[in-house]
């Protein structure tokens, strides 16, 4: 049901009329209550979205007589008799914009997008923009996925009432990776692999999507969480029969007693430690120990005088002193404090580095980093005969089906897991959250329940990038070649393990960089204290590792008299070149990205003057599970008339709701517009494993090509022709074409399918971290041109350059915006971005960038076709963010000759970094 079958409460004080989207309405609601939510739930227009309740996001913005305001923060009595739009609104600026949105590619995940476009309107009603003007009117609205530039184009060009112009630049691969993977069709203009497909979700999007919070069956329950106040603290329950009794509105309160199953979650299940609701003691702060339910139509929500009494304990929130002898353990058995240690091993590096000729000697330190994206976690339950229906912003329907089925004590088939729309996840909403809660509330009460976090309980109770406390050496010959390196890293994983495992393991295998080192030693630890649960968030830990490997590799540069690009390409692994587990790889494309550089390199040099300077970083990523399986499976069938295409994968922002069926389409022969998408659901889909580590262009497109191609030529057997022939669909029929011979095929009634799974080789890493971890790599190289005020510390960035090898661009369109949207959030944690355990609970104090600090950025994109991947392409999402902030660094250095080694930059440590300079 959605939100028109809302019933007002009876206690509303009275009746508000203005006109809303050329309609008058009259609302029965208080005076006080803020314009956004009537609109979403009075109204029931959910095209508003919510994100901060505090006037930070901008995500609510909607025009009241022409100007932007922000709903949440509008009481709803000041729109008495006024003229009020939302992105719901039919206006032919609105729908310039839209159009101009959807063709630049503007809208990612979509939960921003409302705010921007009712921003935008109001914007060019005014008449003829520039980026200057458009920029500075954006700048009160966040979004978390597209970087802005893409946006602030499509405002451009929809007040010039012209399409969008596009020439993006791609260039060829080297001449030792020309060879085309199978199945590889080229680039002829009648593929859609390589086409600028309009995203095929895009139109939702710019209507005002429906995300978790959006949809719900009314006459149910709402559920707030009761928190902890505390990282470390005993606690003990009053009567809490007696508070739900004298409460208006309760229902019921749930404990960790209630919990009927396995109380422990996690994502890699050996591991699984962290309580669904917790028992005493609580060991982070916003971690929760009750569950409250509320009636849906009752007064909002409070917690005032709930009944618990907190005995803070002490914390450890030094992972140093948590690794210390005698240290309280946060979890019994675990020695130490230590979760795990990764390690990798690979010659002597210690002799080798004792032989080189240059040495450096470094360490690196960052903190905790917010994922902050603009959709706090939301969604709705309720019962379907014996079936849990649980409708929730996910990354891993199937990993939320399988925690919530054990926690709960269902079977697996009892629990259906449909994901909404995901307004930005980057990893932290892989981890189950409000999924379990959700379910637990039905199952107890029978009845349908829904839950929104506010933007403080999304900030204390989710995951956070791990921080880092990285040192090492790295050292090379006369000539410039890498001969050893070291490195030991210490993350903060938090109170609980949640992917504490894949960063320690992760790290290791990249902390050399993608550059050939025969001999060398990488040990990652991954260490328990009272704090947030780091998690997964875009790189599992590599980002870290890049930030202290290539500000080691700059300085090692300048110690052997070599230009910084060119030790980097001299360095850079090839084709034939074994890694630093052993593995010998094909198709690398780090060395055509560094090339590409080089005239951007060599102008920026030239532009080179006081407190101006340019830095470089390069990366490389293993896409998918590290030596694990990580299969994903596509079904697709001729059905009704149509192509039908089950794909599980979540679509977070990426594209894979477009790009998945680009592939299939390649390889089946037929056009998208035949195709129908199905999923994800766990009921109606296979099985297309997490949206996490850059696998789903690769993994689950795989399977994609491989089900198409077995659709095809099942297709091909019954009408009698070759792989050569030409399909087409119309009235249900099948049409192939070869020569002068024409055959037609009507699907049988059952609809003819196939599904195929896909799971890439790899092979475990030994005890000394050698093996081959991941069947292909992402490759890519950024170079950052920036400016320092030498008196206040500050840095303005001028240009970034982006070259990625993405294989083979399904759709550079979305492949700019992953480059742009990454950059954006890697110029977050260089500069602005550290997240305080209670200081930056809110998107006010916790900043992130706006359209005024991600400067122009030029992407590149190489194309050395790997053959394991679908046409060749390769993941894209975790590794443009892992060069930004290092490059950032070494510009910082290089314009004012400081080292600056704790992230962000803030400019007080840009200063003493200036001052402390030899």
């Amino acid at each position: 049901m959605t939100p028109e079958d809302h019933a007002p409460s009876e206690t509303l004080a009275g009746t508000v009329g203005f006109t809303l989207n050329g309609a008058m309405v009259a609302l029965r609601v208080p005076p006080l209550k803020r314009l956004s939510e009537a609109l979403r739930e009075d109204a029931g227009l959910c095209g508003t979205k919510v994100g901060c309740d505090a006037g930070d996001c901008g995500a609510c913005t909607v025009l009241v007589d022409g100007a932007p305001v922000c709903a949440c923060l509008t009481p709803v009595a000041r729109v008495e008799g006024r003229r009020v739009e939302t992105v719901e609104a039919a206006d032919p600026v609105l729908d310039r914009l839209r159009a101009a949105f959807l063709a630049e590619g503007a809208a990612q995940c979509g939960i921003c997008t409302p705010g921007m476009l009712m921003t935008a309107t109001a914007l060019l009603r005014q008449g003829p923009v520039d980026a200057a003007r458009v920029s500075d009117a954006l700048g009160g609205v966040l979004c978390r996925c597209t970087g802005y530039r893409k946006i602030l184009a499509a405002v451009v060009a929809a007040g010039a009432e012209r399409g969008p112009a596009r020439h993006p630049l791609v260039l060829e691969p080297m001449a030792d990776a020309t060879d085309d993977p199978p199945g590889y069709l080229g680039k002829d203009e009648n593929n859609v692999v390589g086409a600028r497909v309009t995203r095929l979700d895009g139109a939702a999007k710019v209507a005002g999507d429906v995300f978790g919070a959006d949809l719900w069956v009314s006459g149910g329950l709402v559920l707030r969480a009761v928190r902890s106040p505390h990282p470390h603290a005993g606690f003990a329950f009053g009567d809490l029969a007696g508070w739900v009794a004298r409460t208006p509105g309760a229902v019921a309160v749930w404990t960790a007693a209630d919990i009927p199953g396995r109380n422990a979650f996690g994502v890699i299940p050996p591991f699984a430690d962290q309580p669904a609701i917790a028992a005493s003691p609580a060991r982070f702060r916003g971690e929760a120990v009750a569950l409250v339910a509320f009636e849906d139509w009752g007064p909002l929500p409070d917690l005032t005088g709930f009944p618990v009494e907190w005995t803070p304990l002490p914390a450890l929130t030094d992972p140093t002193l948590a690794e210390a002898e005698g240290a309280v353990l946060v979890h019994a058995g675990r020695a130490g404090n230590r979760l795990i240690e990764g390690v990798v091993r690979r010659g002597d590096a210690g002799a080798a580095l004792s032989r080189a000729v240059h040495v450096v000697e470094h360490a690196v330190e960052t903190g905790f980093v917010e994922h902050a994206y603009i959709e706090p976690e939301a969604g709705a339950a309720w019962m379907e005969g014996e079936t849990l229906v649980i409708r929730a912003c996910t990354q891993a329907p199937v990993m939320d089906r399988d925690d919530t089925a054990a926690i709960l004590a269902l079977p697996k088939e009892r629990v259906r897991i449909i994901p909404s729309a995901v307004g930005g996840g980057f990893g932290s909403k892989l981890d189950v959250s409000l999924q379990p809660l959700l379910g637990l509330a039905v199952l107890m009460t029978g009845r349908p329940a829904r839950m929104v976090y506010t933007r403080a309980e999304s900030m204390t109770s989710t995951t956070k990038r791990h921080p880092a406390r990285m040192r090492g050496q790295i050292g090379c010959d006369a000539d410039g070649r890498i001969s050893g390196l070291i490195f030991d890293g210490q993350f903060d994983t938090g109170a609980y393990s949640s992917w504490g495992p894949t960063v320690a393991n992760r790290v290791p295998v990249h902390a050399s960089g993608p550059y050939r080192t025969p001999d060398y030693l990488a040990k990652a630890r991954a260490i328990h204290t009272h704090n947030p649960v780091s998690g997964a968030f875009r790189g599992f830990g590599v980002p870290q590792a890049a930030i202290w490997q290539e500000t080691a590799y700059d300085l090692l540069a300048d110690k052997a008299g070599i230009d910084r690009l060119e030790f980097r390409i001299r360095n850079s692994l090839r084709d034939g070149d074994a890694t630093v587990t052993g593995q010998v790889l094909h198709s690398t494309g780090i060395a055509a990205c560094l090339a590409a550089l080089r005239p951007h390199w060599t102008q920026a040099l030239g532009r080179v003057g006081p407190g101006r300077g340019i830095g470089v970083a390069s990366c490389w990523y293993g896409c998918g599970n590290t030596g694990l399986p990580n299969p994903s499976t596509i079904r697709i069938g001729l059905s009704g008339g149509r192509v039908v295409l089950h794909q599980g994968a979540t679509d977070i922002g990426q594209g894979s709701n477009t790009v998945i069926p680009q592939i299939a389409a390649q390889a089946l022969g037929l056009p998208l517009s035949a195709f129908d998408l199905i999923g994800p659901d766990t009921f109606l889909t296979p099985d297309a494993g997490k949206t996490s580590a850059s696998r789903q262009t690769f993994v689950t497109g795989r399977a994609a090509q491989a089900a198409g191609a077995a659709l095809r030529a099942e297709v091909l057997r019954r009408l009698n022709m070759s792989d050569g022939a030409a399909l087409s669909l119309q009235g249900g029929v099948v049409t192939g074409r070869e020569a002068v011979r024409t055959a037609r095929l009507k699907a049988p009634p059952g609809g003819l399918w196939a599904e195929e799974t896909y799971d890439p080789p790899t092979r475990p890493l030994d005890a000394n971290g050698q093996g081959a971890p991941y069947a292909l790599y992402g490759f890519g190289a950024q170079m950052v041109e920036l400016e320092v005020d030498p008196d206040l510390g500050t840095v303005r960035l001028v240009k970034i350059t982006a070259a990625h090898d993405v294989g083979r661009a399904v759709n550079p369109t979305l492949c700019e915006g992953q480059i742009e949207g990454g950059i954006a959030q890697g110029i977050g944690m260089a500069l602005m971005e550290e997240y305080l355990p209670g200081r930056t609970e809110n998107l006010h104090d916790y900043l992130i960038p706006t359209t005024g600090d991600v400067p122009p950025i030029e992407s590149i994109l190489i194309e050395v076709p790997d053959p394991e991947g679908p046409f060749g392409a390769r993941g894209l999402g975790e590794h443009v963010l892992i060069p930004t902030a290092p490059a950032i660094l070494n510009a910082i250095r290089h314009a004012t000759g400081a080292l600056v080694t704790r992230l962000p930059a803030l400019p007080h440590r840009v200063l003493a970094a200036m001052k402390g300079r030899t």
